[in-house]
């Protein structure tokens, strides 16, 4: 399937259909980040139960601490 992540046409693997599944084999894995779909972030907790579909414009958003 064809997304849209972080501004970039992503072909995803077949079995990513969840963003948890995205994150899994993505350099985001491990790290604490904030997900929009379609412009609505979502929670956590959602990640698993959230399904991806043709054409979803996904931003991922990181972190970055300092002073």
């Amino acid at each position: 399937m064809q997304v849209q992540l972080n501004g970039k046409m992503t072909l995803l693997s077949e079995h990513c259909i969840t963003i948890a599944d995205v994150l899994a084999e993505s350099p985001w894995s491990g790290r604490r980040i904030l997900v929009e779909i379609n412009g609505e972030v979502v929670p956590r907790e959602a990640y698993g139960r959230t399904s991806l579909s043709e054409g979803d414009q996904i931003e991922f958003v990181h972190f970055v601490g300092g002073g």
